[in-house]
């Protein structure tokens, strides 16, 4: 028996080496515009930052007065270690039990081409929708989105789009359940200087550098342990619902026998909509002067955004309408604050409801992992679930 040309669609997705920190995004582009024209929807390429383009697709709705709905995805993957994978992780490769390995099949290419495969078939159908519906397939979500959504709604083009309701991604859940995220953490990556008396290695030197960066640490590393262990101590929690610390850089020295001038750390922490942010970083610049004189911090990255979409029945009919599509389709949701980030914080800062949703259940966690997969009939079942959730939100009349 032949494979489903959506499977085939999306295998040929992965092959393309959208991989950073050198994305080929005009392969890509050349993809998806195809897609597009198999679709029949209008297609635009906006660039924000030259040579990384952003691709639209719409399909204009009966009434394009209405708010539009918007279907995000990155086209973007994160970078491989071959040498862990069983199968290249740019070959598709579909083994006998139907598994798809490849770089980006969980994250997410996989919810693009549901997108398009679950319109194609709506199309065949007949059904027409009352709103406007754009596919957005963004660039350099993996490194942040700076150059991708973080500059695209700024844009004159994006106002256009008249944005009423957006969905992104989410990710898979091992369990029976799926799992749809509301809102993110903010995350801060700092880094911390820590200044002191250079000199020989021989000697008990005053104010030296590695005595106050031991101090930083010890301060970072104290509060990680303790959010560990309020996540374990709650079974309420999910780890959205707290704050994650880890160092993840350390620099300095010039030689074993020789006492630095300078050393720093760098900590990428994750911070939940609940906490304040003012009252965070104050804790930060007092343990900084706590370490020791001339102790100073920077940020390489500092979310400000903690917008949630409403997720209360009743309350939002956005969320109804998602939540009762789901009902149809005889779906068992999990609400959740998103662990690490999305274009979606970018929408929600402009006040656009979104939800980050991939329908994956019974499949393990393995964005960013090696040997990532996605099952072949788990793909197919998410382009059915899709179906209903675009037909009924792209209709609904408020």
């Amino acid at each position: 028996m032949g494979e489903e040309s959506s499977v085939s669609n999306f295998r040929e997705y992965i092959r393309i080496k959208t991989v950073q920190p050198s994305p080929d995004y005009a392969s890509c582009t050349a993809f998806l515009k195809k897609q597009a024209d198999d679709l029949g929807a209008e297609v635009l390429v906006y660039e924000c930052v030259p040579g990384k383009p952003i691709v639209i697709m719409t399909l204009r709705g009966e009434d394009p007065s209405l708010p539009s709905i918007l279907l995000n995805s990155h086209t973007d993957v994160v970078p491989v270690y071959p040498e862990h994978w069983k199968f290249d992780p740019f070959s598709a490769h579909k083994d006998e039990d139907g598994k798809i390995y490849g770089r980006g099949t969980q994250d997410m290419k996989c919810v693009g081409i549901q997108y398009i495969e679950a319109l194609k078939q709506l199309r065949q159908q007949g059904h027409k929708f009352l709103r406007t519906i754009h596919l957005s397939f963004l660039p350099d979500e993996e490194i942040g989105g700076m150059d991708g959504m973080e500059k695209f709604v700024r844009t004159e083009t994006f106002k256009k789009l008249n944005v009423g309701f957006a969905l992104d991604e989410g990710y898979a859940n091992p369990t029976e359940k799926y799992t749809v995220f509301y809102g993110e953490r903010s995350p801060w990556w700092v880094e911390v200087i820590c200044p002191g008396q250079p000199g020989h290695g021989s000697q008990f030197l005053p104010d030296n550098a590695g005595q106050k960066l031991r101090r930083v640490i010890n301060f970072f590393m104290d509060f990680r342990d303790k959010e560990e262990k309020r996540l374990k101590d709650n079974p309420q929690l999910n780890i959205g619902d707290v704050t994650t610390c880890n160092l993840t850089m350390l620099k300095g020295g010039v030689q074993y026998n020789v006492v630095p001038s300078v050393l720093s750390v760098g900590f990428d922490i994750r911070i939940p909509p609940t906490c304040n942010l003012k009252e965070f970083e104050d804790m930060i610049s007092q343990w900084c002067k706590e370490a020791g004189e001339g102790v100073e911090y920077k940020f390489h990255e500092k979310a400000m955004v903690q917008n949630t979409t409403c997720v209360t029945d009743g309350k939002n009919i956005w969320w109804d309408t998602f939540r009762a599509s789901c009902q149809k389709e005889d779906l068992s949701l999990e609400k959740k604050i998103f662990a690490a980030g999305t274009d979606a914080c970018y929408l929600r800062e402009l006040g656009i409801p979104a939800l980050g949703f991939s329908p994956m259940n019974h499949t393990p966690i393995l964005l960013h992992d090696h040997n990532e997969y996605l099952e072949e009939k788990t793909f197919l079942r998410g382009i059915q679930i899709y179906c209903t959730i675009i037909k009924d939100i792209a209709n609904l009349r408020c």
